[in-house]
């Protein structure tokens, strides 16, 4: 079964950090690529935890952009 998840992605000095909101899951990257792709693997490992609980939210999170003067 595939799922669909948000990710955050933060440049924290010199790491990505890619953060899935829905599950609270973070990771870290040298990289942006990188950072999604330990992200993918620790939501993976996760999902295969027997006692995970997992149920789709109704509505994703939105990341926008938003201006204030």
């Amino acid at each position: 079964m595939t799922h669909q998840f948000s990710s955050v992605i933060n440049k924290e000095n010199e790491l990505y950090v890619a953060h899935c909101p829905e599950l609270d899951i973070a990771s870290q990257g040298k990289s942006i690529e990188e950072a999604l792709e330990n992200l993918k693997e620790a939501i993976t490992l996760y999902l295969e935890d027997e006692d995970a609980d997992y149920e789709s939210p109704d509505f994703k999170p939105m990341v926008t952009l938003i201006e204030v003067k």
